[in-house]
């Protein structure tokens, strides 16, 4: 079985990332929610409190197969600022691993130097971003460069979550689950 890790810093957009890890579930990958910011208790943007399964910094990231990246504002720049995320997205990208992102959080991956030479999208406007960091960012709904996945934004959970499974499970895990949540799109 898959594993993959989703970080949740204190303003996360609350959808994106709950609709990850749901989605996952659904297929079976083993996901496990990562607390940004030392308390395990994450206030998301619309002032949801989500539950962690750990704390950032209490975890082996060695077991991971893909880290996941959710937007928001001011969680992106919170995940900008720690140093665990940072690390697990360089070190993943380097080893070949699933790095995520979505919404506004590929301007993370950019400033990690992650999306170097690499195609990616992100939040209308927030382009110039990943640009300056050498990415080529396409404007699309969703964009896949490689082990790299980027979200445009909310409107695009569904189906970056579902490339998401497609990559840690199958695309017949992926079917299954956009046919029990009756996904037409």
């Amino acid at each position: 079985m898959s594993k993959a890790v989703i970080f949740f810093a204190p303003g996360l957009e609350e959808c994106e990332g709950l609709l990850c890890v749901d989605l996952l579930r659904r297929a079976g990958v083993d996901v496990t929610i990562a607390a940004v910011g030392g308390n395990r208790t994450v206030t998301s943007a619309r002032k949801v409190n989500i539950l962690a399964d750990a704390l950032a910094e209490e975890l082996d990231y060695a077991q991971f197969d893909a880290v996941i990246l959710p937007g928001g504002i001011p969680g992106v720049p919170n995940l900008k600022a720690d140093a665990t995320v940072r690390k697990v997205c360089v070190d993943f990208a380097a080893q070949g691993k699933i790095v995520s992102a979505i919404c506004a959080a590929p301007t993370a991956l950019a400033a990690f130097g992650v999306l170097k030479d690499k195609k990616a999208t992100v939040y209308p406007g927030m382009g110039k971003e990943l640009t300056d960091a050498g990415a080529d960012c396409t404007g699309l709904p969703l964009t896949m460069d490689g082990n790299i996945i980027t979200g445009e934004a909310l409107g695009a959970a569904i189906p970056f979550a579902l490339a998401l499974v497609r990559k840690l499970a199958d695309n017949e895990a992926a079917n299954r689950v956009k046919n029990a949540i009756v996904y037409n799109y």
